[in-house]
């Protein structure tokens, strides 16, 4: 390729690349809260401080949820995202998957501001309507593939009686491999603690968003 012909490709390139806009800093940080005070920039100690500038270098670019609480706590807490970091975003299980056993969880304790992140985490990665309205009523869902089916039993039967029969122990390992089922296991354990983290503090929903979960009878 001779010069002038590798200038135009060149070129050519740059218009079609996207510009990225930067990222946000974590001294702009915009904390929320109820009982537990948001905290500024200007207000945090330095471990408050590494652990913000971890959650905004990491997968989630942001510190919303149970993140202004865990800062009054700040290495456990640098540690605790970190944990759920790993388990959101690098666990072995299909992220559809993943996102459910964390609406099972998030309705579990009618945690309502987690429940709405999730439910439209759950939908993006492709989880049905009907199943996430299902699992929002209490409801087993009518039509699930046979992943779903796995999540599903093996969690319900997890929070509905702390145990975890032999059949849908084999379910689960036969479908995910033990690695999978330490990975399911983990992740509604995790949310588990942002569940009652977010419930303590009364953790607002964002603005015009209404609560979706009723109390189950």
């Amino acid at each position: 390729m001779n010069r002038s012909i590798f200038v135009v490709v060149c070129l050519l390139a740059a218009t079609v690349v996207p510009a990225q806009s930067p990222k946000p800093s974590p001294r702009d940080v915009k904390l929320v809260g109820d009982r537990f005070k948001p905290l500024t920039w200007d207000e945090m100690t330095p471990a408050q401080r590494t652990m913000i500038e971890h959650l905004y270098s990491g997968d989630r670019g942001g510190a919303t949820g149970p993140f202004n609480v865990l800062l009054r706590s700040p290495e456990m807490g640098d540690l605790a995202q970190q944990f759920g970091g790993s388990l959101r975003f690098h666990s072995s299980l299909p992220r559809k998957l993943n996102e459910m056993a964390i609406l099972l969880t998030a309705r579990y304790w009618t945690a309502q501001y987690e429940w709405s992140a999730h439910r439209k985490a759950a939908s993006d990665a492709g989880l049905s309507e009907s199943i996430i309205e299902a699992i929002a009523a209490g409801k087993k869902p009518g039509s699930m593939d046979s992943g779903e089916t796995v999540v599903y039993n093996f969690g319900t039967e997890l929070l509905n009686t702390k145990q975890v029969s032999d059949p849908v122990f084999k379910a689960a390992v036969d479908k995910f491999g033990e690695r999978g089922v330490v990975d399911l296991v983990s992740v509604m354990g995790y949310y588990h603690f942002v569940s009652m983290i977010l419930n303590v503090d009364r953790y607002p929903l964002a603005p015009g968003t209404k609560p979706e979960l009723q109390a189950l009878k």
